[in-house]
This record gives structure tokens, C-alpha cells and sequence, in this order.
């Protein structure tokens, strides 16, 4: 027996699903996961899994009784409204957050033995939904004077630890990539299901965003990797870290390489608003479902509300080129976690798993 259990909030998302396959995989620690459906492993693992809505303290505080004692918890529970952009600046958001994370951390910390707790921001915490930030961004800077989630669950965070006695780290990531389904942030499953899409309905396969600019993105499997060595690390606790792939990259620049892992050939750029043309080829993808043999998911299903992040993060329909939203990691590699990945070699990853998972059509 061991005496780490690790926790998961948000298992069945993209960074939360990812982090469990990461943990059930690598053993030494007795694991649970905490999402409303259950999350969905590509290979089998010993976990525990409970259905809770985060925003209902009383179910919360029972299951987590049931658990025993929690040393670690992976944080990665986010309540978004379903115009994503719009509600990122809307009070309500702000505080559901904030009451999900006390209602899990507080029957955690009664329970006794918690030891380190993860957390997520993002570049949100520099205000790049706001205004334009300092490039690059670093973890040093003072806190950016707008209102965000983020603030009401850090402050919280912080007093709470240092009244109980446990460590924290914060994580900011860059836009987040893995194959999970659904969710509100997911690109991949969007760009794969577009490109199914135009391959059946013999639309050029063209880059269907705005003008180009310079992003970052991060692997959902790094970040679970970094989770766990800053559970375990002195050098993390109490400390915020920006985490990327540690390449930048263009999308204009990446797309032939996507085309190329969805076995299609790029074509010249055509904006088209995917959050808009999506929903109208349910029926086509539907055929494709069948005379392919995919998991008979329905494309609202696959894509969930991903569609329009996409579009935000493919800069549609701006008038001018966006400014970019580039962090440092150096505070991170300098306190001994210097994992990375290629951009392109990422998403190829991620498009293969699918198609092996039979979620998306081979090429």
C-alpha cells in the first residue's frame, strides 16, 4: 500500500484526463478521479471514479469522505458559460470557480494529509483577453488589475495552505492540446472532424482562420508530467509557472503539416467561422461515422463547444493581425523541469491517437 493518493478534479476534460491517464500509468499512488461522466482511458488502469458536480458542497464533502485521505490533488475543474470568450469576463463565471475549488479543498484538508495541490491559470493572468501583454510574460510580473478567477482562487489557495500546512503550485499554460472529446477548449478533435469534413464534401482543406501571428501551444501529456514532478518537488512549492512546448509557431506555418497527418493536402487559406459551419454538417458527418467505423459519436458530441475557441484561436475574422501572447518558461526549466516537445511532432501525436481510437477517419 501506499500512502499517496493522488486526486483529479476535471478527469474527463483535456488537461484533467490526461493527467490520469499519466497517473494510473505510471503507479506508486492510489488514484481518483472527480469529473460528471466518466472519463474515457484508451487503455485500462486501476482508479476510482466520482460523478460530482463540483458546485454542490454537500455531495462534495461526502465523496470525498469516502475517499480517505488525499495527499496530492490535480486541480483541473473549470466552469465555462458556452460563449467561452464572452465568459471569461463575466462575474458569475468568477465565482462558480471560486466555490468549486473551496468546496473540494476544504473536506480534502479535513480529512487530513493533504500535501500539494495544482492548479491552473493561464495567460488570462497577464490580462491577454484584455489588452496586449509584455513579451515575453513572466511569472514575476505584478498582478494584472482586472477581475478573473483566477485571483479569488489563488488568494484562496495561499491562505488556506498556509494555515493547514500544505504546498501549492499554480500553472499557466499556453493553448493546451490532447485527444480528449468534447469540452470547451479542445481544439483537435474540431480541426481532425474539418478536415473529415472536407475530405467527404470535397472542400479544399485551407487554413479557415485570420491573419497570422506567433502562439505557443503545450501538450496535455507534459503538463501531466510536470504535475507530477511538482508534486514531488521542493523547488515548486508555492511557486507560479508559465509552461509551453518550448517552441513558438504559426498556424498558417503548421497547417501542412496537419493536413499531411489527416492524410489531406493543404489548400490556400479560406476563412470560414468553424463555430458557424460546424453544426450544419452533422449529417455529413454522421455518413462518415458510418462507412468509416467510428465510435458512433454524434460531431456535437466529438467537438463539444470547442468550436468557437477555435475560431478565437485561429484569429477569424480580425481586422488586424493579433499581438502576441509569448511567455517564458525559464522560471520553470530553472527549477528542474525542462521536458519539451515539437509543435508539429504534438500534433501529429495527437491526430494519430485519435484516428487509432477510431474517433476521427484515417487518412
Amino acid at each position: 500500500m501506499t500512502d499517496k493518493t493522488v486526486l483529479i478534479a476535471g478527469a474527463s476534460g483535456l488537461v484533467g484526463g490526461h493527467a490520469l491517464r499519466h497517473f494510473v500509468a505510471a503507479g506508486g499512488a492510489t488514484v481518483a478521479a472527480i469529473s460528471r461522466r466518466p472519463p474515457e482511458l484508451p487503455k485500462p488502469g486501476r482508479y476510482r471514479h466520482l460523478a460530482l458536480d463540483l458546485t454542490d458542497p454537500g455531495a462534495v464533502a461526502e465523496a470525498v469522505k469516502s475517499l480517505g485521505p488525499v495527499s496530492h490533488v490535480v486541480y483541473a475543474a473549470v466552469h465555462e458559460k458556452a460563449d467561452v470568450v464572452a465568459g471569461w469576463r463575466d462575474p458569475e463565471q468568477m465565482a462558480t470557480n471560486a466555490a468549486m475549488l473551496k468546496n473540494l479543498i476544504e473536506p480534502v484538508i479535513q480529512a487530513g494529509g493533504l500535501r500539494h495541490v495544482v492548479v491552473l491559470q493561464g495567460t488570462k493572468a497577464y490580462g491577454a483577453h484584455i489588452h496586449r501583454i509584455a513579451v515575453p510574460a513572466r511569472e514575476r510580473a505584478p498582478r494584472d488589475a482586472h477581475d478573473n478567477f483566477y485571483w479569488l482562487q489563488e488568494d484562496y489557495l495561499r491562505a488556506r495552505a498556509a494555515q493547514a500546512g500544505f504546498a501549492f503550485t499554480i500553472f499557466r499554460p499556453q493553448m493546451v492540446f490532447g485527444d480528449a472529446i468534447g469540452g470547451a477548449l479542445n481544439m483537435i478533435p474540431v480541426i481532425g472532424a474539418f478536415a473529415a469534413i472536407c475530405r467527404e464534401s470535397g472542400r479544399p482543406f485551407g487554413f479557415p482562420g485570420g491573419l497570422p501571428y506567433v502562439c505557443e501551444a503545450i501538450d496535455a501529456r507534459l503538463m501531466a508530467r510536470a504535475f507530477a514532478w511538482a508534486g514531488e518537488s521542493p523547488a515548486a512549492a508555492g511557486r507560479t509557472f508559465n509552461i509551453t512546448n518550448g517552441d513558438v509557431f504559426v498556424w498558417q506555418n503548421v497547417w501542412p503539416a496537419i493536413a499531411d497527418a489527416l492524410g489531406l493536402k493543404p489548400a490556400p487559406d479560406a476563412p470560414l467561422k468553424l463555430a458557424d459551419f460546424l453544426p450544419t454538417q452533422a449529417a455529413i458527418w454522421d455518413k462518415i461515422v458510418a462507412k468509416h467505423g467510428l465510435q458512433k459519436l454524434s460531431l456535437a458530441r466529438l467537438i463539444g463547444t470547442s468550436a468557437g475557441f477555435t475560431d478565437w484561436s485561429f484569429a477569424h475574422g480580425l481586422a488586424k493581425q493579433p499581438p502576441p501572447i509569448l511567455v517564458s518558461t525559464i522560471a520553470l526549466r530553472q527549477a528542474g523541469f525542462g521536458d519539451c516537445i515539437d509543435t508539429e511532432d504534438m500534433l501529429r501525436d495527437h491526430f494519430k491517437a485519435m484516428i487509432g481510437r477510431k474517433l476521427l477517419p484515417g487518412g
